[in-house]
Order: structure tokens, then sequence, then C-alpha cells
């Protein structure tokens, strides 16, 4: 199983140096990982998306950028297939994008973006249109077709991120796998999501999809560390009730050692995940070095 690493994109202190970015990024590229990945968000305070994923391109050049995930209806789509294939160009070839529908009305408002797109078929609508303009359809009334032409043929590998059934097994139909997440480290919820992808996929005369899950992790003695993963979730979930975000903190991801990580990784293998993308709750760059160190062994 691959282990990626997500960016520090939702810490309340990640432009408190002007080069954090670049410096994880940098060392996520050197080490044993096997992707690099952020996230989307439009009422916050994280960088853009697309600005982000031209950056990334150009500090690394081995790891596979994974957006996990973004929302393409909070974007016009032709625009949205020119960023992402101008990314792909800019990386070699190394883009991979996850799409999901979001789960913030106040996203969608910032964005001035249509809440009734925010559908199964919303979704589908926009992936298909994407894929038009990476095909080289001409999608306007225009001299020549939008580009830049995608490096990966057809476009850059797509995974739906959801735990919803209906929505995986509608994506069955357009997507290449799962951008999974698991609030509580449930491993048998988890392995329930992979074995519904599995199915929606062959049902659908598709290959085999890829799985893919993400958790937040915090290293450190238990309650230091499940402290350190509460403050994440206070900043990061401030569209829900303080009380509600309290009482999932409680169980959310992963607080302990090393080694107890290293064990909780080995469990998900046996679930068939192709690939666990970390998800820190600091925005301290030793983290990267310590995990690196324990994946390397």
């Amino acid at each position: 199983m691959d282990v990626g690493m997500t960016l520090p994109v939702m810490e309340p202190d990640l432009w408190a140096e002007t080069d954090t970015l670049e410096r994880w990024s940098r060392a996520v590229d050197e080490g044993p990982w096997s992707s690099l990945c952020f996230g989307e968000r439009m009422a916050f305070d994280n960088p853009d998306t697309l600005t982000l994923l031209g950056a990334v391109a150009a500090w690394t050049s081995r790891v596979r950028l994974v957006t996990t995930v973004v929302v393409p209806q909070l974007h016009a789509p032709v625009p949205l297939a020119k960023a992402l294939a101008t990314g792909d160009r800019l990386s070699g070839g190394r883009l991979t994008v996850g799409l999901g529908d979001g789960g913030r009305d106040e996203d969608y408002r910032a964005a001035d973006a249509d809440l009734g797109t925010r559908t199964i078929v919303g979704l589908a609508e926009r992936v298909a249109a994407m894929r038009r303009v990476w095909a080289g359809e001409r999608v306007a009334d225009a001299v020549r077709p939008v580009g830049p032409p995608p490096v990966q043929p057809g476009g850059p590998e797509l995974l739906v991120g959801t735990l919803g059934p209906r929505t995986i097994r509608a994506a069955a139909a357009w997507a290449d796998g799962l951008a999974g997440m698991s609030l509580d480290l449930d491993l048998a919820e988890m392995a329930k999501v992979f074995e519904l992808t599995r199915d929606a996929w062959r049902e659908a005369g598709r290959p085999a999809p890829r799985l893919t899950t993400s958790f937040w992790f915090a290293l450190g003695e238990p309650d230091r560390a499940r402290a350190q993963v509460h403050r994440h979730l206070r900043h990061y979930m401030n569209w829900i009730p303080a009380e509600y975000v309290d009482a999932l903190a409680a169980t959310a991801g992963f607080a302990g050692t090393p080694a107890q990580l290293a064990g909780v990784l080995r469990q998900v293998a046996d679930l068939g995940a192709d690939e666990v993308q970390l998800i820190p709750t600091s925005s301290g760059v030793d983290q990267v070095h310590r995990i690196a160190e324990l994946l390397m062994d």
C-alpha cells in the first residue's frame, strides 16, 4: 500500500512563515511518499487550490499531486478543465483529481455558485464537460479548441470524494476510483465502503477501482496528540456547532506514537487499500520526516 501526505493547507498558522508549503512539498517529494495532497475550500483562509497546483508542480518532480477534493460546481467547467490540464502539463502528467460536490453551503455562496447544482447529476455533468475539453472537442465558438491538452490521455485520473452509497454507485460511470475519508478510523466501515466501491465498478463493467482513503493524524503522547487533533478540528470545522466538533474530536483520526500509526497502516493495507493519504493537524514539517523514517523501516 502506498502512503501519501497532505499539505497543512487548513492550519491556522500556515502563513506564519512564507515558505511552509514549499518546505513541505520538497520534503514529501524527497521522501518515500507516493503523493502530495491538498484540498479545496472557498470561505476559508487556505490557499487557492488551482494556484497551489502550479506551485507544487514546480516544487516537486516525483510524487503524484492529488486534489482531495476539488468541488467542480464552484467553478465554470471549461476554465476548470483548462486549469487542471495546465497542472497536468506542468507536473509532467503527475496529476490525480479528486472531485466531490462539497458539504458547505457557505462555499457555494462565496463562489456565487448555484446550490441547486450540488447533486450527483451536477457533479457528473461537470465531469462530462471537462472530459470533452480534455478530448480536444470544440466546446465554444472559437477558432481553436480549449487547451492545453493534458499529458495523460483523456485527462487526469479522477477519484470521487464521497462515502455516500448513491454517489459511489453513480460515480462508477465516470470515476477511476475512490477518494475516501475516515472520520474515526472505523476499519469495519472502511472495509464496507471499499467493498461497495468494488461492487459498483464491477456492476458498471469498469476495471477495478483505485481505492484511497485518508484520516487526520497527530503524533505524540496520547493526550497531547488528541488535543492537537481537537485544535485542528475546531479551526477546520468552523461551520459546525462547537459542541458537535468537540464530540467528534474525542475519537477522530489517529493520535499516538509512530509505532502505533504503523500498526494502523498495516490494518488499512489488509483491507485492500491502494493508498492512504495522511492529513496533518499541525504545520510542523518535522512530522513528515518522522513518518518517512517509519515508512523506510
